[in-house]
């Protein structure tokens, strides 16, 4: 469904990628983890076309993505901090998107009505919480009902029970057969989410293993324990 191939990109003289390929096919849910500054926000950016590789090149369903936007009508993004207009109304901003996207076959607001974001769809976007911002993030991303969600620290700010409400709608998404990618910086928030992992570090692919696979190697079952074990023993890995 999306493989990136050989792709590189540089900002002056940091190598943010280098040679990184994967493929991502639907019905996964992959994590995409690694330290600060590892490359992850940079591939992100490069599948949804905000950063043009210097070198390799990225295709969706078999096309390459280069000059060709229209893909991104089938993917759901959640930015780590989403930024919208302070005078807007949670309604004005969902409407906004309605009338933004021109062809939509499906719309999805399972989530507005399970965050419980009827009864405030008239505050305005600067009085919001950052957890009620994160949930109109959330809702956004899935409007659309798209085939591939890239969720960047989907459950950061959220409470337990609005965390666990996004999980179980990302679980069942990826039952639908859709592709799910996913960050998160608290490991354990993704232990039963994911099929498998991207791990990267210094802008380099180290490893993309199914959680089998990275559990058998490690002998560890926690996702959280087993990265530690990576980090640990990176040459053995």
């Amino acid at each position: 469904m999306i493989l990136a191939n050989n792709v590189s990109k540089k900002f002056g003289k940091l190598q943010a990628l280098q040679n990184v390929s994967v493929t991502c096919n639907k019905g996964e849910c992959i994590a995409l983890i690694g330290p600060n500054g590892s490359g992850k926000t940079t591939l992100i950016k490069s599948i949804l076309g905000m950063v043009v590789p210097d070198s390799g090149f990225i295709t969706f369903n078999g096309n390459n993505i280069l000059h060709h936007w229209q893909y991104r009508s089938e993917i759901g993004y959640m930015p780590q901090i989403g930024r919208y207009p302070d005078n807007m109304r949670i309604v004005d901003v969902l409407n906004m998107m309605k009338d933004i996207r021109q062809h939509k076959s499906a719309i999805d607001e399972e989530l507005v009505a399970a965050f419980g974001l009827e009864e405030l769809k008239q505050k305005r976007m600067r009085t919001l919480s950052g957890g009620t911002r994160q949930k109109v993030s959330a809702c956004l991303a899935f409007l659309f009902d798209p085939q591939v969600l890239i969720l960047d620290e989907p459950t950061a700010g959220l409470d337990p029970v609005s965390s666990e409400i996004l999980k179980e709608k990302i679980i069942r998404e990826k039952q639908k057969g859709k592709l799910v990618l996913v960050t998160s910086h608290v490991l354990s928030e993704l232990d039963d989410l994911v099929t498998q992992v991207i791990y990267m570090q210094d802008g380099e692919l180290r490893f993309h293993k199914t959680i089998e696979a990275l559990r058998e190697d490690t002998g560890q079952e926690k996702l959280s324990k087993a990265i530690a074990h990576v980090m640990l023993n990176a040459s053995t890995i």
